[in-house]
């Protein structure tokens, strides 16, 4: 008798953890195939410290054949979804195409970055949402500053030492704060005659982090506007154009740079799939399973979970969610194999959040206590190697150097820009001028040349 086969696409929080839940529970009673563009998880918290040279890129990157003993993986991008036939199509990072048949799918596809109808920000910003676009702001920011001081006219030196994010929630928070550090401290060491670096953080929302306790908020704004950041609530991007960003208020700053955090939107994967939507999510019962469709489960970003604790709303698009989604599909999958435990609705309870601000300062409120200053930093740092699968030693290792080494101020030139286009449906695979088996302009956005 054949073992059952069960496919989970995608390997962010939600899929990651609906494996190793997997393989667990079936112990080779049931194959378990894992369909990801990437051999690695990756632990997005940490990307900020990525992009600040605070960790090196393959600390916040763990082996899924390293790690998920049991689970097959299979390298390529989903590219169709039939229900009826019971197929997952994909296409493999040569360009080669494939089909994977199921018993049980679990869809975990994630998110991409959320792009907003304004003139130029397609072609002018950069989002932050894998390891390409982290190397290539740090390489980008690091470039700006060496050039600027260089620069023999004045506007087009102030132009390069501003830095515009848009967004104010966990991660444009965490980018301008770590950024900011990165720039003062390349501007002290190396280049001590260039002007200070401008630092903007936009956002329409009346507060830094809108989705989080004010407490929280507040202690970030106050940690941001004392290093010098220009925090500006209720003010965003009108345009983008080469030269800068025009404002909603009217102002237009001169910058090279525009990071684009304004949130994130579900893998255009799960429209294609052809069930009720909310809002882009695929709607699932509170046991992650597609109504009518019981072979079928999805978590994560890419799923509208009921939220059992507040009737009539749906868990938000969150890291945690997802990851603790992951543990209930996988048992829930076993347990519709009649290989596991009974299965269970997902349920949560919320044991807060923590914002790393960069040095010793965060912010966080665990178990609703809230923290501030190195308290909240220890804490943070804590809670980071505690969650991290694998790599916290080397993790640990990084943050002690940088509390007493300089940071290396070099561009490495591993990404360009035209390699990381805002509209991607794949933030983590860096794009090429002609990827193999396809043309120059695909789903991931039309190519565009590089610039400064």
């Amino acid at each position: 008798m054949s073992r059952p086969h069960v496919v989970i696409v995608g390997a962010g929080f939600a899929g990651y953890r609906a494996a190793r839940t997997l393989a667990r529970l079936t112990r080779s009673r049931a194959r378990v195939t894992l369909l990801n563009p990437t051999d690695y998880f990756l632990y997005l918290p940490l990307l900020p410290q990525v992009a600040a040279g605070i960790l090196e890129a393959r600390r916040v990157t763990v082996s899924l054949p390293g790690t998920l003993r049991g689970v097959r993986l299979v390298l390529g991008e989903a590219d169709r979804v039939d229900l009826d036939r019971r197929a997952v199509s994909y296409t493999d990072p040569e360009g080669g195409t494939g089909t994977l048949g199921y018993d049980r799918l679990v869809l975990a596809v994630g998110s991409v970055n959320k792009l907003l109808p304004i003139p130029g920000v397609a072609e002018h910003a950069h989002g932050f949402r894998g390891l390409p676009e982290a190397l290539y702001l740090r390489d980008h920011v690091t470039r700006q500053v060496e050039l600027a001081a260089t620069a023999d006219d004045p506007d087009n030196r102030a132009a390069r030492c501003t830095f515009v994010v848009a967004g104010a929630g966990y991660t444009g928070t965490e980018v301008a704060a770590h950024m900011q550090l990165l720039t003062d401290s390349l501007v002290r060491r190396q280049l001590p005659g260039l002007r200070r670096p401008r630092w903007i953080l936009l956002d329409v929302a009346p507060r830094v982090l809108p989705g989080m306790d004010e407490r929280l908020s507040r202690t970030a704004d106050q940690v941001l506007r004392a290093r010098g950041v220009d925090v500006r609530m209720g003010t965003s991007v009108k345009e983008a154009t080469p030269q800068g960003v025009l404002l909603t208020d009217g102002e237009f700053v001169a910058t090279r740079t525009l990071v684009w955090c304004v949130g994130v939107r579900p893998d255009p994967l799960v429209e294609a799939v052809g069930q009720p939507l909310e809002r882009g999510r695929l709607i699932v019962d509170p046991y992650l399973q597609v109504p009518g469709r019981d072979q079928v489960f999805a978590c994560g970003d890419a799923a509208a979970v009921p939220d059992l604790e507040q009737p009539g709303t749906f868990t938000p698009m969150t890291a945690q969610h997802a990851w603790r989604q992951g543990k209930v599909a996988g048992e829930n999958v076993a347990a519709s194999l009649g290989l596991g435990r009974h299965r269970r609705a997902y349920r949560h309870h919320d044991l807060g959040f923590a914002v790393d601000l960069g040095g010793v300062q965060a912010a966080a409120d665990p178990l609703g206590i809230p923290l501030s200053g190195p308290p909240a930093g220890l804490i943070t740092r804590a809670y980071h190697l505690a969650a991290l699968p694998g790599n916290r030693v080397r993790v640990a290792a990084d943050w002690l150097l940088d509390t007493v080494l300089p940071r290396q101020g070099v561009q490495l030139g591993l990404v360009r820009s035209w390699a990381v286009p805002l509209d991607t449906a794949s933030p983590e695979l860096p794009r090429g001028p002609h990827r193999a088996g396809e043309p120059a302009a695909n789903r991931s956005g039309a190519e565009r040349p590089p610039h400064p």
